[in-house]
């Protein structure tokens, strides 16, 4: 397959960068192609690495890739968003701001959120596996995350608090940019998302008892907030499409 935007993803598993791509995709208006993401190990069948094929394509792992046409794949947040916004509809949303000091904030944003020791970092090392150990995890730093996951949540809750005061319902700016995306997308992880946001699966059941979890650790549950969570249901009901399409088994 060598025309078209593709994106891996596993079948009814919300893997959130998949879905924060998906997101930014789909305010951008470019069609998608999903291709199925290999899981992690080896399969039982031929004793080999199920994702073997995946590093000689692209020389990674992780999920997800993203291919458009015969050009190189991107696998790094930075890319895959530059790319949408290369390849977008003419009359799509810009979700990296023109402006450079709108630009500064919100790549700052996103690094808090994506990057190493970010949020999502830090949730994937709250316990141990092979995920967790993929990130770094020990239980030294397992222990430090909660208190790192509430600080970046009480960093977003002040900042969209200083937003509303300004008139303005998004993170920077006046009006929607990647990091409204990408934090309504990642904030699921620590703030669970209804029903009719995020459909219930036999593949994610798991995934999402780990993030509702993830909100009753004492360090988190103390700085969560109806901003926050308002914040989520407004972008992900407003500009993306709700409910997600995962595939999969519904429950």
């Amino acid at each position: 397959m060598t025309r078209g935007t593709r994106i891996t993803f596993v079948p009814g598993v919300q893997a959130l960068y998949a879905e924060a791509l998906k997101n930014i995709c789909y305010v951008k208006k470019i069609p998608i192609i999903r291709v199925s993401h290999p899981l992690m190990g080896v399969d039982p069948e031929t004793g080999e690495d199920r994702q073997a094929r995946l590093f000689d394509l692209t020389s990674q792992k992780s999920l997800p890739t993203m291919l458009h046409d015969e050009e190189r794949p991107r696998n790094v947040w930075t890319e895959q968003l530059a790319l949408a916004e290369q390849i977008g509809a003419v009359d799509s949303p810009r979700l990296i701001p023109e402006n450079f000091e709108h630009r500064l904030e919100m790549f700052g944003l996103c690094a808090v959120i994506l990057a190493e020791d970010g949020l999502v970092w830090n949730m994937r090392i709250l316990k141990d596996g092979p995920l967790g150990r993929k990130y770094g995890y020990s239980e030294a730093a397992s222990l430090r995350a909660p208190d790192k996951i509430a600080e970046i949540l009480a960093l977003i809750d002040d900042r969209l608090k200083a937003q509303e005061q300004r008139g303005s319902r998004f993170l920077v700016g006046d009006v929607l940019s990647a990091a409204d995306l990408y934090w309504a997308t990642m904030s699921m992880s620590v703030v669970a998302a209804p029903p009719e946001i995020m459909p219930r699966t036999q593949q994610n059941k798991g995934m999402l008892r780990f993030f509702e979890n993830n909100s009753k650790i004492p360090e988190i549950a103390k700085v969560l907030s109806k901003t926050v969570e308002e914040h989520q249901h407004y972008i992900l009901t407003t500009f993306c499409e709700a409910p997600a399409v995962l595939g999969g088994d519904f429950i």
